[in-house]
């Protein structure tokens, strides 16, 4: 099928970093930026199905109000001011619906933006639209939206996968230089590794959820996507920071991340000592993979890393421990859509009971992974079974932070695949929910522990030629170790 790649020309094939210097400059303006990607968008997003709102108003607005401050001599709002970007459609924004790609918040707009919303319109920076995902931000392959699966621009048969698909699609065709996604076992990572992009899980608690239709609270987490490694940092360092509105929001002061990124750049990684870990380097995964995986090693040490092996034991009993807890997390958050107070309503005709009307909203309103989930939680909270299910399940999650713990003693980084696989297509894994699971192997056990984590591009797979990425891991609140590394192995790619 027609591929559509990222142009090699033209405005949409810049970096943000590049972008936002031209505008500031005055070599071209923010709205022609923004048009040029509005028009990339009308071009391509009907193969692509990557946008569930194209804001074009509102973005040529903000633009042109950048344009006119700048003109006027002001100095710009942020780094990235003018500079478009694409939002994961959990995020609530006044001016455009916020679906979760459900039936049950189909046409709802919000009464309030979130945090990360309002940074970027303090930011000045466009948002483009609202981009496609799993319904709820369950599943690993943006099938599971309501509106119809996004499909990978490397390969129209293939997903770009899950649960933030649209948006790393929207980066890899040039729809959005910049990208806002939300990670709970891997929905930024894992399509930034399929897409040949970037993209970066942040500490737990150092952006806010504030306005973030959660799915499992304690381990969903806002982060930044982009095409490069600077241009990631750039927009985390904008999005970060403590916020009163979110609970779990931790005040911390977040590092330095644009200058980690940069210093990267030179590609020397002289005294980094990186962890391979054990239970992710195995046979059985795709060959291609674990080829570009070897390689990255062997590159990291061309570039004067150290390579340190390490056990993670309790990581092969992640995946058990983290279906039971998000999904038990799930089954409380989804509660709150019951068709009584917003979104869908069905069967409300005055012949039927609440009770009733909830059932019969819900049961419309959810597709079947979300019911799933719901089920699956709901059970493993009830009497009799929360001992041995979830109480168990968060002793394992203990033991995974604890794995974390021991083997950052001895290393500065932690280095796997991202994913098992390159991307898999569209339908193959949808009548085995297990083999779904399956493919978040090499990214839950982060979010477990609450650490930080980053997917960069590690080349293109030799068996099928589609991208791969390779997955670095630093302790909480180190997310500049992230920015450092990832630059430098980018910057050796490129050599």
């Amino acid at each position: 099928m027609t591929k559509h790649i990222v142009p090699e020309s033209g405005l949409t094939s810049l970096t943000a970093a590049e972008l936002a210097e031209k505008i500031h400059s005055r070599e071209v303006t923010s709205r022609e930026v923004v048009q040029a990607h509005l028009d990339r968008i009308a071009e391509v997003d009907g193969d692509l199905n990557a946008f569930l709102y194209v804001g074009a108003e509102q973005a040529l607005a903000t633009a042109e109000a950048v344009d006119a401050a700048l003109d006027a001599g002001e100095q710009p709002a942020s780094p990235l001011a003018g500079v478009p970007v694409a939002l994961k459609d959990l995020f609530t924004t006044t001016d455009a619906p916020t679906t979760a790609a459900s039936k049950m918040l189909e046409g709802w707009t919000s009464p309030y933006d979130a945090t990360v919303t309002l940074k970027l319109r303090e930011a000045g920076i466009p948002i483009l639209g609202k981009t496609n995902l799993d319904e709820f931000a369950m599943g690993s392959s943006t099938e599971n939206s309501a509106f119809g699966p996004t499909r990978n621009p490397y390969d129209l048969e293939r997903t770009p996968g899950g649960s933030g698909g649209g948006t790393s699609a929207a980066l890899a065709a040039g729809m959005a230089p910049l990208g806002i996604g939300t990670d709970t076992g891997g929905s930024i990572r894992q399509p930034a590794a399929l897409t040949n992009t970037v993209g970066v899980k942040p500490t737990y608690g150092t952006i806010s959820r504030y306005g973030v239709i959660a799915a499992a609270s304690s381990l969903d987490q806002g982060g930044p996507t982009a095409r490069t490694v600077l241009d990631t940092a750039l927009l985390h360092q904008l999005i970060a920071g403590p916020d009163e509105f979110d609970a779990t929001s931790v005040d911390v002061e977040v590092p330095d991340l644009v200058a980690a990124a940069k210093k990267g750049a030179d590609g020397d990684l002289k005294g980094v000592r990186v962890g391979r870990i054990k239970q992710f380097d195995r046979d059985g995964w795709q060959d291609g993979v674990m080829e570009r995986y070897h390689a990255a090693l062997d590159q990291l040490v061309a570039q004067g890393a150290e390579i340190v092996d390490v056990d993670c034991p309790h990581f092969d009993d992640a995946l058990a421990a983290y279906y039971l807890i998000m999904p038990s997390e799930v089954s409380s958050n989804m509660a709150r859509f019951d068709g009584m107070r917003y979104g869908l309503r069905v069967g409300d005709d005055g012949t039927r009971s609440a009770d009733e009307v909830m059932a019969m909203s819900r049961a419309e309103g959810f597709g079947p992974e979300v019911k799933r989930r719901i089920i699956l939680g709901t059970y493993a909270l009830s009497v009799g079974y929360y001992d041995a299910y979830y109480l168990q399940a968060q002793r394992v999650r203990t033991l995974v932070a604890q794995d974390f713990a021991t083997a950052f003693e001895s290393v500065d980084v932690l280095v796997s695949p991202t994913t098992p696989t390159t991307a898999f297509k569209l339908g193959e894994k949808n009548d085995d929910p297990l083999e779904m699971y399956n493919f978040d192997l090499c990214t839950l056990p982060l979010n477990l522990a609450g650490l930080c984590g980053m997917s960069v591009p590690n080349g293109f797979a030799a068996d099928d030629n589609l991208p791969v990425g390779l997955q670095i891991m630093a302790p909480a609140f180190k997310d500049d170790r992230l920015y450092h590394v990832g630059a430098a192995f980018e910057a050796g790619q490129k050599k």
